[in-house]
């Protein structure tokens, strides 16, 4: 799984590169490609990212012009991240992106979104039974 991790990330890395974004960035937009605007805490529970580490990469993705954040009218407490329209119109160039990667893999589309689900099974699976840590 390593290997094949790190050969895909260079693949991503190839093709979003030229434009300016890395492979979390990417993963970002394409969250709120399918739904904007979201809280911070969503997108960090649909990413599996800390705020830690979404901050930066929403930094940065605000810095390009793609998202925009603001706090809600309900609740200032709440930052909702949105798609400006500059982050809506990237899609199109990213468009090439998941087919290019689904034929690097050598599998057919079916058999990507198959290896795809029995990979999140197992992340799902070693996430619940991973103890929490109780150093501190």
């Amino acid at each position: 799984m390593y290997n094949a991790s790190r050969a895909l990330t260079a693949r991503y890395r190839e093709l979003l590169t030229p434009l300016g974004i890395t492979y979390p960035q990417y993963l970002v937009l394409m969250a709120l490609w399918n739904q904007s605007p979201l809280t911070i805490g969503e997108l960090g529970h649909r990413l599996y990212l800390d705020s830690g580490t979404l901050s930066p990469l929403l930094k940065r993705l605000q810095t390009l012009g793609l998202i925009d954040r603001a706090r809600s009218a309900e609740d200032e407490r709440v930052v909702l991240v949105s798609l400006t329209h500059a982050g809506r119109n990237v899609r199109q160039q990213l468009a090439e992106v998941p087919e290019t990667i689904c034929e690097a893999t050598g599998l057919s589309r079916d058999e990507v979104v198959d290896l795809r689900d029995r990979i999140d099974a197992v992340a799902s699976h070693v996430r619940a039974t991973t103890r929490p840590n109780t150093h501190s």
